[in-house]
């Protein structure tokens, strides 16, 4: 057997034989383990921005529906009577199911010399959003009588 036909049978020896080496376990073992962690760090990253993102969706989600929720209440007849005024009667109906609104309002004296409890005209509206019972989202505004 010629030594051209020696490398055809055996193509793996051709490298031994000419002082090749290949890579060591330990130098695979390194290689892997640095795969490893970068691998982990940017799925860890990636799963803290899932987090971030999910988070940032509900708080515009809350402060689109506050802000909803603020123009209906703003729309709605001035209350004159009410100790303290109620605005429940316009809560907006169809919302997103998870979600909680409520409605604060409290008269506000413009006038120091007007008798206490009388109105004055100007009220203190204060609407919050909440989520499986954990406030996302407070939104305040005044209301007017002119």
């Amino acid at each position: 057997m010629t030594k051209y036909r020696r490398w055809l049978s055996f193509p793996g020896l051709r490298s031994v034989r000419r002082g090749e080496r290949g890579m060591t376990l330990i130098e695979v073992l390194i290689a892997l383990s640095i795969i490893a962690t970068v691998s982990t760090t940017f799925l860890v990253g990636m799963s803290t921005s899932s987090k971030a993102v999910i988070v940032i969706q509900e708080h515009v989600n809350a402060e689109s529906l506050a802000k909803s929720q603020m123009e209906a209440v703003k729309r709605w007849e001035y209350d004159e009577t009410g100790i303290p005024p109620d605005y429940e009667a316009a809560k907006l109906t169809p919302f997103p199911a998870d979600y909680e609104i409520d409605i604060a309002a409290v008269r506000l004296e413009a006038d120091p010399n007007n008798p206490p409890g009388e109105d004055d005209g100007l009220q203190e509206i204060t609407v919050t959003i909440t989520r499986g019972g954990r406030t996302i989202f407070t939104l305040e505004g005044y209301k007017c009588l002119f």
